[in-house]
């Protein structure tokens, strides 16, 4: 055992870290007890049963030597363990007094037998190391996944701190930071006391710490929207606003950065900089840094707000060549990384799906290529079937498995354990899933809105984990929830190691030790100064189908894929979910078609793909609709050679052989642009109102009872022409927003029956599309005498394929309105 010992210089905080037993548990087991139907009904998910409440638990001292004595037993039989007589002894010893029933009070036994539940737990082999470092801080003023991250919205107060001889009789917890003030940056002779840290990381040697720091400065509110919502401004790009105002809120006073220290606090320096939030950084084995980053640009898709988005950056250690691993245009969270060396990280995934039900385990490459999910991106559309976000997800020890947070969509960073197996095959409910604590329900997903007793665990096994902990956090948060440092196990114990004074909470526990270093996955990108190509020449990206019939689900019989069209999907540069709503399909993404590639006889495809955009594919028939279409986002990176199995692949059904596909055969094709003058970017007045102008507006304005196809009248909240609304009730749109709302802006104009929920978060091949609307049969009928040549067809049945959007960029509505080109300004 490594033993770390940071100078006495450190400040001691008097907390009454050595507190033995935890007030509120006997309180806590008698609500479980009340509560019998909820653990009979997720008795098959819990990883261990005796963390349940069973049907033999009488009162709170049956459950806790009942989880004792589970605990005590599996401790004996670890590898390792020691002589644990004495304590089996004393539990032997109490036994007859549990056995004796709850005749009276038996509050003076239950906390005899926590005692003793302490001593056992503490005598865990598991628990190599007596130091722990973590972060303190304040509650911050946000109530939701996304703007928690936001600096001006932290309250200042916390810092960095270590708890001395954690599982001893005298733990002590030391301000790391304390007299300390930051040695190197913009923010250099500050302290950190006076803003808020957030997001502790230790790398390999434990020697040095990373964290995110900001000042905490609120801005100047630039303008206020009913309901009290606030607003700020955010650069497009980095530099500054499109119209030259300044940055409120965004300003790096009040914004988060990545700072790193020595562990006795020496050597406090600023590693970034700027109006964006910086956070989350997480050392990898080659030594590089990864962490999230709002300096890309773009805003959230469904917030009444200025939030901005943040995705995967990485840097050098010492702050410098910063790139961005991940060009996802939603949100993405606390990067770790897995036992075999890849970055695991939560990734808000929705294209052309409900927005409220896809933030789980992600996994990419340490420079960022290759972005997978094998776990819970496409649930049944009902949000209730699984955790709605999972957060802090990390590797454990010795094991495949992940251990995660089932935190809310619409809250802070706390909820349920869970365990995540993705060899399990995913059943798109909750079969990857097992409950570490199964005495809190997923937060937002099963009834409770906000359950916040967990939070940041460190898995030391699949059974036993550092975590913050707080009693009977249901409902809102409260400003002054404090959680504090607890050992956590899969029996249902929960031991208190220490907390800090006043509104101080407790989070990002980290055993102070050296640990094993994951192997360093040879870079194959070329975006990093240090993997740049000596002669500057970076080969083109490319992107390879082994076979696109290779497919979780069936294909419609006899048919034939002949391309696959690249659609580009822009980030949202405007703050208000509907400014502009971009389409029928409700916050939906604008977006370009790249083109076209040819699909061989074999399935097989492969072509150069433009880098640092987020793109999705369809699979096209003979006649150039879609049969499938993603709904995730891809990308490449500089240099990346990107290979897939085939379209939406069984990722646990395995290949026997694929041959020798033609495409590798072949040079990369490049790919064939498809209506490029209208469809970059797809606006219906630009690519579908010229073919009404043509065959349907003249003879519809005759007809009484026929829809208007104008393109010259507009709905004065929407913007949308009539022509638009008059088409789009027999096309195909799929929603970015999960909540069925019974007055929708059109049913209040008067127009459609409003939007509806999607009915499923994934895409059925032949049910996608041109082909699954009402339009297509109409028009290849025959309607009236109208006859489309096939360019026109095309216009249609394409604009169809690509959600039956109405805008193309999220600024300049009306101009695009009036059919003029306007191109995004965020790629």
């Amino acid at each position: 055992m490594r033993r770390l010992i940071l100078p006495l210089a450190c400040c001691l905080v008097a907390i009454g870290a050595s507190r033995p037993a935890t007030a509120g548990q006997f309180e806590q087991i008698e609500k479980d007890l009340n509560n019998r139907a909820w653990f009979q009904k997720i008795a098959a998910e819990a990883f261990r049963p005796d963390s349940l409440i069973l049907d033999s638990d009488r009162d709170p001292c049956d459950v806790i030597f009942r989880r004792t004595r589970a605990l005590l037993d599996h401790l004996a039989a670890m590898p390792g363990a020691p002589d644990f007589s004495a304590e089996r002894l004393a539990l032997k010893q109490l036994a007859p007094k549990v056995a004796a029933g709850p005749r009276h009070s038996r509050r003076a036994l239950f906390a005899e037998i926590q005692t003793l539940q302490r001593t056992i737990a503490l005598k865990n082999p598991l628990l190599d190391f007596d130091q722990i470092i973590f972060a303190g801080r304040v509650t911050p003023a946000a109530r939701h996944m996304c703007p928690q991250n936001y600096g001006f919205l932290m309250r200042p107060g916390g810092g960095v701190y270590v708890l001395d001889d954690a599982f001893g009789e005298k733990p002590r917890v030391r301000s790391v930071f304390e007299g300390k003030t930051i040695g190197r940056g913009r923010t250099a002779g500050m302290k950190l006391s006076d803003g808020s840290c957030v997001g502790l990381e230790l790398d390999w040697e434990a020697g040095k710490i990373y964290f995110a720091w900001t000042e905490c400065q609120p801005g100047t509110l630039q303008t206020s929207a009913p309901g009290g919502q606030w607003f700020g401004t955010y650069p497009y790009r980095p530099g500054g606003n499109r119209d030259g105002s300044p940055d409120y809120y965004w300003a790096p006073e009040s914004t988060l950065h990545i700072y790193r220290a020595d562990l006795d606090g020496e050597n406090l320096e600023q590693l970034t900089d700027g109006p964006w939030n910086d956070f989350d950084p997480c050392v990898l084995p080659n030594g590089r840094v990864a962490f999230v980053s709002g300096r890309r640009g773009g805003y959230g898709r469904c917030h009444g707000a200025s939030f901005p988005t943040y995705t995967l950056h990485g840097m050098m250690p010492d702050g410098s060549d910063i790139i961005t691993l991940s060009y996802h245009e939603t949100n993405e969270w606390q990067p770790s990384v897995s036992n075999d060396g890849m970055i695991a990280y939560t990734r808000w995934d929705y294209v052309d799906r409900d927005a409220d039900i896809a933030h789980h385990l992600w996994l990419c490459y340490p420079d960022g290529r290759d972005p997978r999910s094998w776990h819970g991106n496409y649930p049944e559309n009902n949000p209730k079937v699984r955790p709605t976000m999972e957060l802090g997800i990390r590797a454990i020890p010795g094991s495949h498995k992940f251990v995660a947070v089932a935190a809310p969509h619409h809250g802070l960073f706390y909820g349920s354990l869970i365990l995540i197996d993705q060899r399990i095959r995913d059943d798109r409910q909750r079969s990857q899933i097992k409950r570490l604590t199964p005495d809190a329900p997923f937060a937002e997903a099963e009834g409770t809105w906000q359950t916040y007793n967990y939070g940041t665990p460190w898995p030391l096994s699949e059974d036993f984990y550092l975590c913050v902990y707080t009693e009977g956090a249901e409902g809102t948060l409260a400003m002054d929830t404090r959680h504090e440092l607890y050992l956590v196990d899969a029996f249902g114990n929960r031991i208190r190691l220490a907390g800090l004074p006043g509104p101080l909470s407790c989070l990002d526990p980290i055993p102070l030790r050296a640990r094993r270093r994951p192997p360093a996955i040879p870079i194959q990108t070329q975006q990093a100064k240090a993997d740049l190509p000596a002669d500057g020449n970076v080969r083109p990206a490319t992107i390879t189908v082994m076979n696109v019939y290779e497919s979780e689900f069936p294909w419609p019989a006899g048919t034939k894929i002949d391309a696959l069209r690249v659609v580009q999907i822009y980030p949202k540069t405007t703050p208000v979910h509907i400014d502009p709503e971009v389409g029928y399909g409700k916050h939906s993404l604008t977006r370009s078609v790249l083109g076209t590639v040819p699909v061989e006889e074999d399935g097989s495809c492969r072509f150069e793909a433009p880098v640092g955009v987020p793109i999705y594919f369809q699979a096209l028939d003979e006649s150039g609709r879609a049969v499938q279409t993603m709904r995730s986002a891809a990308f490449v990176h500089p240099g990346e050679q990107l290979t897939c199995i085939g379209c939406h692949e069984d990722k646990h059904r395995p290949v026997q052989t694929l041959g020798n596909p033609t495409a590798l055969t072949m040079a990369p094709r490049k790919l064939t642009p498809e209506l490029p003058e209208w469809t970059r970017p797809v606006t219906f007045p630009r690519l579908v109102q010229p073919v009404l102008d043509k065959h349907c507006v003249a003879c519809h304005a005759k007809e009484e009872e026929a829809a208007s196809l104008a393109g010259d009248r507009f709905d004065d909240m929407l913007g949308w022409s009539d022509g638009y609304w008059g088409l789009v009730p027999c096309a195909w749109t799929k929603h970015g927003n999960s909540v069925a709302r019974s007055k929708t802006l059109a049913t209040l104009l008067g127009r459609g029956d409003g939007w509806i929920l999607n009915g499923q978060s994934y895409s059925i091949p032949g049910q996608v599309g041109a082909r699954a609307s009402k339009l297509l049969p109409l028009l290849e009928k025959g309607h009236y005498d109208v006859r489309l040549s096939p360019e026109e067809l095309h216009r249609i049945t394409l604009w169809i394929d690509c959600n039956s959007v109405f805008y193309g960029a999220y600024h300049e509505a009306e101009r695009q309105a009036r059919g003029e080109l306007v191109v995004p300004v965020l790629e």
